[in-house]
C-alpha cells in the first residue's frame, strides 16, 4: 500500500514548489514509468500530482503511478479523439480531437512547471477559460522564480508544453535531456524509434540522403539519446542493426498490453530491413525528426 500520500500533498506541504534538484528526482520516477506504458502502447490520459502516490513517508520514497480508469491502448500510427482529464493537465491536440502519447508529455510539463514554481501555466476561474488559456496562452517564464531557475530546466519545460506536439519529447528522450542527464541511468527503449526508422525505409533516396546530412549536424546532447537507443537494439560484432535486432528489442520488453495494444504490428511494416543492415551512422538518420529539431534554438 501507498502510504506516503499524494504528490499533490507534498507539493503543498512544502510550501508550494520544489527546489531544482528535488523536483528533478520526481520528474525521473514519472517519466519512467510513462516511458514503459508508452512503450506497452499504453496512454494514461490523466496525469496529475493527485494520480502519483509515494510508497512511504519517506522523503526519498518511490512513487506510483495510479488511476488507470481513463487510460487506453494505442497502436503506435492511431490517434484518439474522445475528450478525457483534468482541465489544467490536458494537451491543445486533445481539445483538437487528434492525439496520442505525446498529450501524456504535455502533461508532464504541467506537473514539472507546478514543481518548479507553485503555480499553474495555465489558468482560469471556469473550465472554458482553462481550455482557451491551453489553446491560446503561452506560459509565463518572467515572474518569480523563473529567473532564479536554470536555463537547462526552463528548456526542458518548454519543449514539453510546445503545442506542436510533433515537436514535444518523448519520455525517453525527456530522460537524456541536459536538465536530468545522468550516466547512471537506464534509458528506456522508445517507441518513437521504430515509427521513425519505419518511415525512414520507406522514403525516397532523396529524402533518406537530406536525413542523412542532418545528422551531421547533430549535437552531442542529441546524441547521448540516440547511441542509448542503439545500444538498447544490441548491435552485432560488426556495429550494425537488422530487423532481427529490431524485434528482440521489442519482444524483450513485452507485456501482455503490448499484444493488446498491437504495438508488435510495426515489425511487419519494418519488413525491408529483414535484407540489410544498418550502422550506427544511419541509424542516426532514421531516427531523426525533423519536426524536434525544428523546435531546437538555432537548429537551422
Amino acid at each position: 500500500l501507498c502510504e506516503g500520500g499524494e504528490l499533490l500533498d507534498r507539493i503543498l506541504s512544502r510550501g508550494g514548489k520544489y527546489p531544482e534538484e528535488d523536483a528533478k528526482v520526481i520528474v525521473k520516477q514519472i517519466l519512467n514509468v510513462v516511458a514503459f506504458c508508452h512503450l506497452q502502447g499504453v496512454v494514461h490520459r490523466d496525469l496529475k500530482p493527485e494520480n502519483f502516490l509515494f510508497t512511504s513517508r519517506n522523503e526519498d520514497a518511490d512513487m506510483k503511478l495510479i488511476d488507470f480508469g481513463l487510460s487506453d491502448f494505442i497502436r503506435p500510427d492511431e490517434r484518439l479523439n474522445d475528450i478525457v482529464g483534468s482541465a489544467y493537465y490536458v494537451a491543445p491536440e486533445v481539445l483538437h480531437r487528434s492525439y496520442s502519447s505525446e498529450a501524456d508529455m504535455w502533461s508532464i510539463g504541467v506537473i514539472t512547471y507546478i514543481l518548479l514554481c507553485g503555480s499553474r501555466p495555465f489558468w482560469a476561474r471556469t473550465e472554458s477559460g482553462i481550455f482557451r488559456a491551453v489553446l491560446r496562452a503561452d506560459p509565463n517564464f518572467d515572474d518569480l522564480p523563473w529567473p532564479t531557475v536554470s536555463p537547462e530546466a526552463k528548456d526542458f519545460v518548454k519543449r514539453m508544453l510546445n503545442k506542436d506536439y510533433r515537436k514535444r519529447m518523448t519520455a525517453a528522450q525527456a530522460l537524456t535531456h541536459p536538465w536530468l542527464q545522468d550516466e547512471n541511468l537506464d534509458v528506456p527503449l522508445d517507441i518513437l524509434i521504430y515509427k521513425l526508422v519505419k518511415s525512414y525505409i520507406h522514403a525516397s533516396p532523396f529524402k533518406r540522403a537530406a536525413l542523412k546530412s542532418l545528422s551531421k549536424a547533430l549535437t552531442e546532447d542529441e546524441l547521448v539519446y540516440l547511441r542509448a537507443q542503439f545500444m538498447l537494439l544490441e548491435p552485432n560484432k560488426d556495429g550494425h542493426v537488422s530487423l532481427e535486432n529490431f524485434r528482440m528489442a521489442l519482444v524483450s520488453n513485452a507485456t501482455d498490453a503490448m499484444k493488446e495494444s498491437k504495438v508488435l504490428d510495426i515489425l511487419n511494416a519494418m519488413a525491408p530491413l529483414s535484407y540489410r543492415k544498418m550502422d550506427f551512422f544511419e541509424f542516426c538518420a532514421a531516427a531523426i525528426s525533423t519536426h524536434q529539431l525544428e523546435a531546437r534554438e538555432g537548429w537551422e
